[in-house]
This record gives structure tokens, C-alpha cells and sequence, in this order.
């Protein structure tokens, strides 16, 4: 019942965008630590093609003929592993997203996209604690 709250919602969204963000943070602190390391290649994670399919898995989503209403019947009667699929290709995407730079990237540019990645990592953290604070008050029915 909670999980099919949850697939009604913009939760599962935010998860994968924290999710990559988590990921893509890693990759770029590895490639500041490896930065003197004689013949190291820098990596990264494609945001570019992690919003693309993104994107797709929440068309999709949204073009399902019961997904008009959050509360409708069909949405929250549909099996919970049905919705999850949509966002299994953009989880599992990760570990196919890995690229290989022929040239070496300075430290400069390497700490921008960190910033970046944690701007995208707060912002979607934010709302979700956002729709939680409003799940709490609609169960609880009380004011934000």
C-alpha cells in the first residue's frame, strides 16, 4: 500500500536522480584522486543520456491510459513491479554510461562538475523531503 503511494507521486523520479547523482559524484572524486596517476583517463557519467532516458521512462509513465490522476483506481491497483520496470532501464543505464576520455581533464574542471552534480543531488533531495512533508500531512491531515 505505502510503495503504491509512492509510484503516484514524483518519489520514484527523485530517486533516480539522486541515485545518478550518487553515482556520477563518485566517479568524478575518482577522477580528482587519480588525477597524477601516470596514464589515467578520466571518466563520467552522461548526464546528457541519464535525462534522456529518464525522460523516456517517465513518458512513458505518463502515457499510460490510467496515470491521468495520481489517486485513480487503475494506478494504485496496478502491480507494483509494472511502474518499477519504467525506471529499471534508467538504473540499470549507469553502468553503461561509463566513458573514457582520451584527454586528460583538469582539476578545475573536474570540481565544477562536482559542483554541479551536488547543486542536482540537493535539489532533487530537497523536494523529495518536500513530498514527504506533504504525504505527512495529508495522512496525518494536518497544515504544512
Amino acid at each position: 500500500m505505502l510503495a503504491n503511494l509512492f509510484q503516484g507521486s514524483t518519489v520514484p523520479v527523485l530517486e533516480q536522480v539522486v541515485n545518478f547523482a550518487e553515482a556520477r559524484h563518485g566517479v568524478l572524486a575518482g577522477n580528482i584522486a587519480n588525477l597524477d596517476t601516470p596514464g589515467y583517463k578520466s571518466r563520467d557519467l552522461s548526464p546528457q543520456l541519464f535525462q534522456e532516458k529518464l525522460k523516456n521512462a517517465v513518458e512513458s509513465r505518463r502515457n499510460r491510459p490510467d496515470a491521468s490522476e495520481i489517486g485513480s483506481p487503475g494506478l494504485l491497483a496496478a502491480p507494483r513491479t509494472e511502474r518499477a520496470d519504467e525506471f529499471a532501464a534508467v538504473s540499470e543505464s549507469l553502468a553503461g554510461m561509463l566513458r573514457h576520455d582520451g584527454t586528460d581533464v583538469s582539476i578545475e574542471n573536474q570540481v565544477a562538475e562536482i559542483s554541479k552534480n551536488q547543486s542536482m543531488h540537493n535539489m532533487a533531495v530537497s523536494l523529495l523531503s518536500q513530498q514527504f512533508r506533504l504525504m505527512r500531512s495529508a495522512i496525518s491531515e494536518r497544515g504544512v
